[in-house]
């Protein structure tokens, strides 16, 4: 708002009574505000953009209600919590990831095979934790509370985290909720060529309005998290591409069944 009214920092602050520093802090989400503050601003800014306020004050409220995840800060990285959270706040997720299952369809065993692949070595206390985590958040996604997409690229799919019994498991699991009536799940095949983004898994999040949409990113370095307009833009065009290169959701279906014939073919 402060941006497109043509306003700094300081002139913001000058005009609602708040000074530079609690400008800075408040854009960067350090500090909350209230929803009479924030209809305060959005009117000095000229903002007339009624839902984006509205979307705007549900979350300050639903701030004031501690989500499950809080009593897992503290044990675990912050980056665990901040993804449950940014889940939390969406209308819709689309993910794609191209390392392994994406973490909101893991299996328990598997998620604790992924954890137990990190480097340097993790101590078994901390994968269990960390797996307790994962399959908390998968309730969100399961419960259909919240429509849900994957672009799974077959590389994801032909990883060995771990022996047989845990990948059959998986791919029936994973078969099995692409069936749910919110969850999508689609394949992309080698055989398409070069797909857009392949080093990295992301996840978007359709907002409460679009001004409010936001994309996570897995990094070696930790998650980042985008919301500036150029950003959504990229991924919103990354996710037309991967939509039209996909294979359909029943012939996913179809390449996870054949993969996990192929592994059990393999050890037979």
């Amino acid at each position: 708002m402060r941006e497109q009214a043509g306003f700094g920092g300081s002139e913001l602050g000058r005009l609602v009574g708040m000074s530079p520093a609690q400008v800075t802090q408040m854009e960067a989400g350090r500090i909350g505000i209230s929803v009479d503050r924030l209809r305060t601003i959005a009117a000095t800014c000229m903002c007339v953009n009624e839902p984006l306020i509205a979307a705007l004050s549900d979350i300050i409220t639903e701030r004031e209600k501690p989500g499950w995840w809080e009593e897992y800060r503290g044990t675990l990285s912050s980056d665990f919590v901040d993804v449950a959270e940014f889940e939390a706040q969406a209308r819709k997720l689309t993910v794609y990831t191209m390392a392994f299952v994406p973490g909101q369809l893991q299996t328990g065993p598997y998620a604790a095979a992924v954890f137990a692949q990190s480097f340097p070595p993790l101590p078994r206390h901390e994968i269990d934790l960390r797996t307790a985590f994962r399959m908390q958040r998968q309730r969100l996604i399961r419960s259909g509370a919240l429509p849900y997409s994957a672009f799974i690229h077959e590389a994801a799919l032909r990883m060995r985290f771990s022996g047989p019994a845990v990948l059959t498991e998986q791919f029936d699991a994973l078969i099995e909720d692409s069936e749910r009536p919110t969850i999508s799940v689609r394949v992309v095949p080698f055989d398409i060529g070069a797909m857009p983004s392949s080093n990295e898994n992301f996840a978007y999040a359709d907002g409460p309005v679009p001004e409010l949409d936001g994309a996570q990113v897995d990094t070696s370095l930790g998650i980042r998290i985008f919301d500036a307009p150029a950003h959504m833009a990229k991924f919103r065009s990354l996710l037309a591409r991967l939509d039209s290169g996909a294979l359909s959701e029943s012939d996913s279906r179809d390449f996870i069944g054949n993969i996990k014939k192929e592994m059990e073919g393999k050890c037979e």
